[in-house]
């Protein structure tokens, strides 16, 4: 992102911001994007990356391009992972990797922290108009699911804020779990017509709505945990962020500021040449984990006719079965409907035998694309997602309707959203094996796309795209609350 530079009190106070994501793509691109509007704004901003991340193609790129003098940089710091084979990862349990992660971290973050406060830091050129005196270390804005790392802002005097990469209405539910509120029935005691009322929600909620955390809380221990601990020092913080804009989810953040919750909505943290246009930026997000394949995506969307393709992506972490994916292809081929469908590599093998004879030029598939451009190409009539919460943020804020086929996590809240609160598609629902058929899948497509059964779903979707850009243009929620918390770093 190319800025002028200004002095520090042009620039409205030369305060410095670290900005901590957790290592997975989807946790990083939305806290780059607050960065460079925070930078924008008069902040230097040192965005902290671990190893793991700094070793892919792509960030080595950007990192060997990063220009000495800048209000927005990098830093890399080691999470241990230099000294792993790839055999290691794999044996790796969740909690083995989290506290590893931890330890080697903790240490290395506030290193250089001291290291800035000194004026050490190495990425800072010795000609540079200006030092970090200029731009006083203020605080720490960390990705919610490291709590631990307010623990160190607070030991070197700076304040510390989380953000969430998460819908506000997720998290609310977690603190209902998290203070006896939410009462989840057994599995004995509940059926498929079981709901919950909570004071923060919009609508009430079957089990099947929860985060898949708490719809079976003994599936996944270290994540239920690594989630709850994300309230465990909340109290502390000055600041809460969330990725979103106050109107998507305007009773949740309602609930909440009657909490005292200091929350400031930033969103939606997508590039901001796909919303306002007031920053000069990349046609995507600036750091990626994956090389997306943008050209033949482009070509291939620019032979279809407007309205007529499906774009469909499970996500970076997607892993079918391959019967799943035997009913996911050829739902999407019994359809008279172009597809563009993203499989990663090591999944292609799970497709049917002779897939790619059988869809010829009506499908196209491809290891990684960039979902941005692609939701925004006039192509693009509905996407088939598994409802990961940037996917989510992304659908709305370019308007494309949506066919919700959440997996696990937050999704299947997502997913309810989608369908009742948004009313901006459907959601696909699984058989007795809790698996999605083909003729499941097809009809659900075809409710979007149809123009009839999906004139309801387009307009609600060009409605929330309109809000998405108020929200972070001029004057708007977003922008505002972004300039009081640069305002409020004094």
């Amino acid at each position: 992102m190319k800025m002028e530079r200004e002095s520090p009190m042009q620039m409205g106070g030369g305060a410095h911001v670290l900005v901590f994501p957790y290592p997975v793509q989807g946790h990083i691109c939305p806290m780059v994007e607050f960065s460079k509007r925070l930078a924008s704004k008069g902040v230097r901003v040192t965005v902290v990356i671990t190893t793991a991340s700094a070793a892919t193609e792509s960030m080595k790129q950007l990192l060997a391009a990063q220009p000495n003098n800048s209000s927005f940089k990098i830093e890399v710091i080691s999470d241990g992972s230099e000294h792993f084979q790839k055999s290691d990862f794999a044996q790796e349990t969740a909690q083995e990797y989290q506290d590893r992660f931890r330890g080697a971290t903790t240490k290395n973050l506030s290193n250089l922290i001291t290291n800035i406060k000194n004026n050490k830091n190495d990425s800072d050129s010795d000609n540079s108009e200006d030092n970090n005196d200029d731009y006083p270390l203020k605080c720490i804005v960390y990705h919610s699911c490291m709590p631990w790392v307010l623990d160190i802002a607070l030991q070197h005097g700076l304040d510390g804020a989380p953000i969430f990469t998460t819908s506000a209405a997720v998290t609310a539910i977690f603190h209902h779990f998290n203070e006896g509120v939410l009462k989840i029935p057994s599995k004995d005691d509940r059926t498929s017509t079981t709901t919950m009322l909570m004071p923060s929600m919009p609508v009430p909620l079957g089990i099947n709505d929860l985060p898949s955390f708490l719809s079976d809380v003994d599936a996944y221990p270290t994540y239920l945990k690594l989630t709850m601990n994300q309230f465990s020092n909340i109290a502390q913080v000055k600041w809460i962020f969330y990725t979103n804009f106050e109107k998507l989810e305007e009773k949740v953040f309602k609930w909440m500021a009657s909490q005292d919750w200091p929350v400031k909505t930033i969103g939606p943290t997508i590039p901001s040449s796909f919303l306002d246009k007031r920053l000069e930026d990349e046609k995507d997000y600036s750091l990626s984990l994956f090389k997306p394949d943008v050209e033949t995506c482009m070509k291939w969307l620019d032979s279809k006719e407007a309205g007529s393709v499906v774009y469909v992506s499970f996500g970076s972490l997607a892993n079918l079965t391959k019967e799943q994916m035997d009913e996911v292809a050829w739902g999407l081929n019994n359809n008279n409907y172009h597809f563009l469908w993203v499989i990663k590599e090591s999944e292609k093998e799970k497709l049917p035998i002779n897939f790619f004879e059988e869809i010829s030029e009506k499908g196209l598939v491809v290891s990684w694309c960039s979902q941005l451009q692609v939701l925004a190409h006039k192509a693009v009539g509905c996407f088939v997602t598994h409802c990961g919460w940037n996917s989510i943020l992304e659908a709305l804020s370019l308007g494309v309707p949506m066919v919700a086929v959440p997996q696990w996590a937050d999704q299947t809240t997502n997913a309810k959203f989608v369908v009742d609160v948004w009313k901006v598609g459907v959601r696909v629902k699984v058989n007795e094996k809790g698996k999605i058929t083909k003729e499941e899948l097809a009809m659900r497509v075809r409710q979007v796309m149809e123009k009839e059964m999906g004139m309801e779903f387009r307009k609600a979707s060009l409605m929330w795209k309109e809000l998405a850009k108020e929200a972070v243009d001029e004057g708007g929620s977003s922008d505002k609350n972004i300039e009081e918390f640069v305002a409020q770093l004094g």
